[in-house]
């Protein structure tokens, strides 16, 4: 494992699970601790600066030529797995709308070793087609702009195997509690190029929908996203299973799951009418399932449409799947492996006993499908709008259920899982991740705008017109950036480039006249220009100030001084706060 993935890796988790000493009850030194965690942060950013990038990375996270003049339009997707001998051979029928004159060829991504057998045009001729890596370059026809054809790419090979799903992507053969075979796909950032041919390209997503159909043991039954087309026995120890969206869906959140799945179903009145709620779990589940799982989500889901709007696939219905690794946000299926208990497997980030009152997988994975599915970036390095409004999902949900004070105080609590190890938003065009910064110090980053607005039916609102605006698009950190500042009546656009842009921290300086009837304020050590507001609030005293990097000032009224208390103040914004200084 690389470096870079280590720290992204070690970021997520260590605030969760502690150090190995911690798990088996001895103290750490925390001076190693402290040194340990600096090692792998400075590691991580060095590599960060120094990386090179190859044509291959350009091929992989650019619309270039050869992608940007076809629109994908939908993704029937058929696999054949094997237990046994870890294949999944298949075919996927990518159907597809011309929208250029420009047709220098179509590039396919299918990543080594699985490699690609054939092309067939819709008129049934074979295409040629030459390998540069992971990129297919795929020799079409001159088509015309504005008509609808496919492609039917078949494939076979020994694809890639995860390692350690869902942080490592490639196909899972395991087993459940009972020895018996299971098996999936886990895919994000990696990309699901790794098991199935694709635009691997997260601004392009299948407008019209997918399907996915199982070739598997009639034993094992077979889920995927959205809802089941047919079961088909074949009458030779299989069973084909179809699986279909009527959305757009990202490529990585296409996925199977095959064991020995059960099922039961709820009916939910949500915001648009009715809504499916299915549960696939593993059939010695069953029973703790049903007693478990429907409060979690009825709650996530009562609170996510009233901060978010509608959930966003009603067609589609919503579903839980057992999965045996810790879960991930595939949309309209989300994968459930927190084993039952609230908290993060047994753990809370946050320190503050909050996130053991809930399943942090359930209320965090189904988050995504508003922030994620719903609003998808186009290019990775914008992953923040993904995982940044996901994980403030999460203290949205702890104010729901458990009041103003609960999520002020569980977003503070997670903000000691930062590292400030480089930016939240890294170089586009390369496929590239940034810091798993994305995650709390974005989370802070929004609380802190909030508090700043000081109009949490104004801040909700803006977050439910994302979803209403950006309904199934893909965008860029621009159009959320804007959408926010020009519905908030203010500029962040310096807030957004200091705490996704930088990995420094802003200090707050301020210090009172001798007569504490005036307080002088600045901003330092932030980029040219920050001016994150300021609403200072106790009881019926406040005060609002608008510090830039420039010395100001503001004349006090009576109380307003004592609102100047450095830990109220940091446990609100995402500052340091510095007392007395000139």
């Amino acid at each position: 494992m690389s470096t870079y993935k280590a720290i992204l890796f070690f970021s997520l988790l260590a605030p969760l699970f502690g150090s190995a000493q911690q798990q088996a009850g001895q103290q750490p030194n925390p001076d190693s601790v402290r040194t340990q965690r600096a090692r792998m942060i400075a590691q991580a950013s060095e590599e960060y600066k120094h990386r090179v990038f190859t044509h291959a990375d350009t091929l992989r996270g650019t619309n270039g030529p050869e992608r940007s003049w076809w629109d994908i339009q939908r993704y029937d997707i058929t696999v054949k797995p094997d237990f046994l001998s870890k294949t999944a051979p298949g075919d996927d029928l990518i159907t597809y709308k011309v929208v250029s004159a420009v047709q220098p060829g179509m590039q396919l991504d299918l990543q080594e070793p699985l490699h690609i057998d054939s092309v067939i045009g819709d008129d049934g001729q074979q295409l040629s087609f030459t390998q540069e890596g992971n990129a297919w370059h795929v020799k079409t026809p001159h088509q015309k702009v504005g008509s609808v054809h496919t492609v039917r790419v078949y494939f076979s090979g020994i694809p890639h195997e995860s390692t350690r799903p869902p942080w490592s992507g490639g196909w899972t053969w395991a087993t459940d509690s009972l020895g018996r075979p299971w098996m999936t796909v886990t895919c994000q950032g990696l990309g699901a190029s790794i098991w199935y041919p694709c635009k691997d390209y997260q601004g392009d997503e299948p407008d019209k929908g997918a399907s996915l159909t199982m070739i598997a043991p009639d034993t094992l039954v077979a889920v995927s996203n959205g809802r089941l087309q047919f079961k088909k026995d074949n009458g030779d120890g299989s069973m084909t299973t179809k699986w279909a969206v009527v959305n757009p869906i990202s490529n990585y959140c296409i996925i199977p799951y095959i064991g020995k799945y059960v099922t039961f179903h709820e009916d939910f009145k949500g915001e648009k009418g009715h809504l499916d709620l299915d549960y696939w779990v593993l059939d010695y589940n069953l029973e703790k399932a049903k007693s478990y799982m429907p409060e979690q989500v009825h709650n996530m889901l009562h609170s996510m449409e009233h901060w978010f709007g509608p959930y966003a696939f009603y067609e589609d219905g919503y579903k839980l799947v057992d999965v045996q690794h810790t879960g991930m946000e595939h949309q309209s299926a989300v994968a459930y492996g927190n084993h039952y208990a609230y908290g993060y497997r047994g753990r809370d980030g946050s320190g503050t006993g909050l996130g053991l009152k809930w399943d942090f997988i359930i209320i965090h994975e189904s988050g995504h499908e508003w922030f994620g599915n719903n609003i998808t970036s186009k290019d990775l390095a914008d992953m923040y709008i993904h995982e940044g409004y996901t994980n403030y999902s999460e203290t949205l949900f702890v104010e729901y259920m458990y009041g103003r004070d609960a999520g002020n105080a569980y977003n503070y609590g997670i903000r000691k899982g930062i590292r400030n190890d480089r930016p939240v938003i890294p170089r586009y065009g390369v496929n590239e991740q940034g810091s798993g910064d994305m995650y709390p110090k974005a989370s802070n980053m929004l609380h802190s705008i909030r508090h700043s607005i000081d109009n949490d039916e104004l801040f909700r609102q803006i977050l439910r017109g994302m979803n209403k605006d950006f309904y199934h698009q893909t965008v860029t950190t621009q159009q959320i950036e804007h959408y926010l500042s020009s519905h908030a009546g203010f500029d962040y656009q310096k807030v957004f480039d200091q705490y996704l842009r930088t990995t420094q921290i802003p200090d707050f300086e301020y210090y009172f006249s001798d007569d504490h009837q005036k307080v002088f304020y600045r901003y330092s050590n932030c980029v040219t220009g920050f001016n994150l507001p300021l609403v200072l609030q106790n009881g019926q005293a406040k005060i609002r100030i608008l510090p830039t990097d420039q010395w100001g000032s503001t004349v006090l009224k009576d109380g307003q001084a004592g609102l100047f208390s450095e830990d109220s103040i940091e446990k609100m914004y995402y500052i340091n706060v510095k007392a007395g200084g000139r």
